[in-house]
């Protein structure tokens, strides 16, 4: 078997793409003519959520025994994650929601992914992405101070904070998640 093969089963990649792709399609349908920044954030999470639990394989220890540098594969699995995420919600956004918010927001949520997969292990890759949506539920409708730093995935896309911390999120996490891995 080729390594690819061994990779996609071992981080259950058919699964994960499945719902990866479905979350937001699902998401789109049930909010009907309600779709909002907050519907289209939401499905994005989730499909980063569902996607991210896939970021370690079953056994830690022996993807760190491989031959071969793990970095550009793993940056290469988060960047397909978000990618894949993204594409398919622009693909079924309405008006309501810019492409630069969707963009944004997968840059921020990708990174948080990466974070807690660092951080958790990858099984709890999913963490971080839905925690901070859900406290930037509870953000004031106009936030100022630390609190636009909570709730930059529901800013508008002019709003430079949002994309300040999404930025800083997406390097921090890709960072840590490709050089290092997720925890044990």
């Amino acid at each position: 078997m080729r390594w690819l093969t061994l990779y996609a089963r071992s981080r259950r990649l058919p699964a994960s793409l499945a719902a990866l792709v479905l979350c937001p399609l699902v998401i789109r349908i049930l909010a009907g003519a309600d779709w909002s920044v907050l519907f289209a954030s939401l499905a994005l999470g989730a499909a980063v959520a569902v996607a991210a639990t896939g970021l370690s394989g079953q056994d830690v220890d022996l993807d760190r025994t491989a031959a071969f540098g793990w970095f550009p594969r793993r940056l290469v699995h988060l960047v397909l994650v978000g990618v894949v995420a993204v594409g398919v919600l622009l693909l079924v956004r309405a008006s309501a929601v810019p492409a630069p918010v969707i963009l944004r927001d997968g840059l921020g949520l990708v990174g948080l992914a990466g974070l807690a997969a660092f951080a958790f292990g990858g099984q709890f890759g999913w963490t971080l992405p839905l925690l901070w949506l859900v406290l930037a539920l509870f953000a004031p409708a106009e936030p100022v101070g630390l609190f636009r730093v909570l709730a930059w995935p529901l800013q508008p896309s002019d709003v430079a904070v949002s994309w300040w911390v999404a930025g800083g999120l997406f390097v921090v996490g890709a960072g840590l998640y490709s050089a290092v891995g997720a925890r044990r």
